[in-house]
C-alpha cells in the first residue's frame, strides 16, 4: 500500500475548470465515500480550497487507484475523465509525501508562504475522519504534515511574508481605511475576511449569512475586536451591497449568491466586490455594472504573477530543504515500521522453537529437578534473545537507511516466515516540487 496524491490547482487549471471540479462542503462526505469505494483505494481525504482540489489516498496499485479516483472527480464535475487528465498532477509514494508536505508549508500556494492552508488541511482531515475514510496511514501522514508546515513557517519566516488570498484580494480593492464593508458568508473564510478587513482599518462590517445565528456570532466576534459590526438577514443583501464600499463574498455555495439584481449602478461612489468562492459566489456579469469593480480568484492570480514573489531565494531554499529532510525522515520511519511485523514474526517463531524443545526435554527427562528445568528454560531464552537482538535491531536500521533493499522479504525468505508486512514506500523525488511525478517510475 502506498500514498497517492492527485489533483489540480491554479498551476494546472483555469478558474472555470476548478469551479467544475470543486466539491461543496455539503457534498464532501458523499464524495469521500465514493472515492473510498473506488478500485484499490483503502483510505482517502479530500482537500478542496479556493485554488486547489486534491485527493490524498492510500492505494494498493498506482494505476487502479489513479483511474478510480479520476472517475469519481470527473463524475462530480460532470465531465469525462479524459478531459481532466491534462489538468491533473499525480504524485505517488515518496513523491506524494513530498507534495503533501510542500502544500502544507505554503510552498505550492498561489501566495507562497500563506498559512491558511494549514487550517484547511486540518479541516479536510477532520471531515475525512468523521466520514470514516481515514486509517492509520493517512492519520500518521497528516499529523506529520501539520508539524512540518508549522516548522517551515517558524524556522523560515515565510508565514510573516506570505499573505493570504483574502489579503491579496483586498489589496486589489485599494485603500480601505474608514470604509463600510460587507461580508457575505460566516464560515472560516468569512471570519478570515472580517479579520483582514479589520486590519485594513474599515469603520464598519455588516455580515450576511443564510443562517442568522452564524452571522450573529461572527458579528459579535468582530465587535469584540473593536470594529462596529452587525448581522443582516439574507433578504436585505441588495440593500447592504448598496451601502458598502467593499464587499467580500465567500459562502461555499454551489451557485452564485450575488447577481446583477443585487447590485445597482454606482454613479457617485464605486464599490469593489471580492469573490473568493470556488465555485464562484458572484455572477460574472456583476463586473459589468457601472461603478463596480469585480475581483475574483483569477484577478488575484494575475496580480501575483505580475508582482512576483516577496520571498527570498534563501528562504525558499531553506524551506525546501526542511521539507526534503522531513520527507526522508518520514520515509525512513515507514520503512523501519514495515520491517516490524517480520521481526515480530521471527521472534514468535524463535519462541515457538524454544517452547517445543523445552517440551521435548520434559518428555525425555521427566524426573529433572524443577529448579534445574526452570533455569534451563531461562538460559535457552536468554541465548535466543541475545542471538536475535543484534540482527533485528540492525535490520530496522538498514531498512530505514536504504530504500533499494527489501529487508523484510529477505528475513521471510531466510527463516520461512510469511507475515503480511506493508509495502515499503519509495524515496522522495529530488526534482523540483512543482514537477509532475510519473507514478510509473516507482
Amino acid at each position: 500500500m502506498s500514498v497517492l496524491a492527485i489533483g489540480l490547482s491554479h498551476r494546472t487549471a483555469g478558474l472555470a475548470t476548478l469551479e467544475r471540479v470543486a466539491v461543496p462542503a455539503a457534498e464532501v462526505e458523499k464524495v469521500l465515500h465514493e472515492l473510498q469505494q473506488a478500485d484499490d483505494v483503502s483510505e482517502v481525504m479530500l482537500l478542496s480550497t479556493c485554488n486547489r482540489i486534491e485527493v490524498y489516498a492510500v492505494v494498493e496499485t498506482f494505476h487502479g487507484g489513479l483511474s478510480g479516483i479520476a472517475e469519481v472527480l470527473a463524475r462530480q464535475a460532470g465531465m469525462e475523465a479524459a478531459q481532466l487528465y491534462d489538468h491533473f498532477y499525480v504524485h505517488y509514494a515518496g513523491a506524494a509525501v513530498e507534495h503533501v508536505f510542500s502544500v502544507a508549508s505554503g510552498l505550492d500556494s498561489m501566495v507562497v508562504g500563506e498559512t491558511q492552508i494549514l487550517g484547511q488541511v486540518r479541516s479536510a482531515y477532520a471531515v475525512a475522519r468523521q466520514a470514516g475514510t481515514v486509517g492509520s496511514t493517512l492519520h500518521e501522514l497528516v499529523q506529520t504534515t501539520l508539524r512540518v508546515g508549522k516548522r517551515v513557517h517558524s524556522e523560515t519566516g515565510l508565514d510573516r511574508l506570505g499573505a493570504s488570498v483574502v489579503s491579496e484580494a483586498l489589496a486589489a480593492a485599494g485603500e480601505l481605511v474608514g470604509t463600510r464593508a460587507l461580508v457575505v458568508g460566516a464560515g472560516s473564510m468569512g471570519a478570515l475576511s472580517a479579520s483582514q478587513l479589520r486590519k485594513a482599518g474599515v469603520a464598519e462590517i455588516a455580515v450576511v449569512n443564510r443562517t442568522a445565528e452564524r452571522a450573529a456570532r461572527l458579528a459579535t466576534s468582530i465587535s469584540e475586536q473593536g470594529v462596529a459590526a452587525r448581522a443582516v438577514p439574507m433578504a436585505e443583501l441588495a440593500e447592504e451591497v448598496g451601502r458598502a464600499d467593499v464587499v467580500v463574498v465567500c459562502t461555499g455555495a454551489k451557485t452564485p449568491v450575488l447577481d446583477t439584481e443585487h447590485v445597482a449602478p454606482r454613479t457617485d461612489r464605486p464599490v469593489v466586490i471580492c469573490d473568493l468562492g470556488l465555485p464562484r459566489d458572484v455572477e460574472p456579469g456583476v463586473g459589468d455594472v457601472p461603478g463596480v469593480t469585480l475581483v475574483d480568484l483569477e484577478t488575484v492570480r494575475r496580480r501575483m504573477a505580475e508582482a512576483g514573489t516577496a520571498t527570498t531565494e534563501k528562504q525558499l531554499a531553506k524551506a525546501s530543504g526542511i521539507v526534503l529532510d522531513e520527507v526522508r525522515a518520514y520515509l525512513a520511519g515507514q520503512r523501519s515500521a514495515a520491517v516490524t511485523p517480520t521481526v515480530t514474526a521471527l521472534r514468535k517463531r524463535a519462541a515457538e522453537v524454544v517452547d517445543a524443545e523445552l517440551l521435548r526435554l520434559d518428555r525425555r527427562l521427566p524426573d529433572l529437578d524443577a529448579d534445574v528445568r526452570d533455569e534451563l528454560g531461562r538460559t535457552v531464552r536468554r541465548v535466543v534473545d541475545k542471538l536475535l537482538h543484534a540482527p533485528t535491531v540492525r535490520v530496522k536500521q538498514l531498512a530505514a537507511e536504504k530504500a533499494d533493499t527489501d529487508y523484510a522479504n529477505a528475513l521471510r525468505e531466510l527463516f520461512g516466515l510469511d507475515p503480511q508486512a506493508p509495502t515499503v514506500l519509495s524515496s522522495p523525488s529530488v526534482a523540483s516540487k512543482h514537477e509532475q511525478i510519473d507514478g510509473e517510475r516507482q
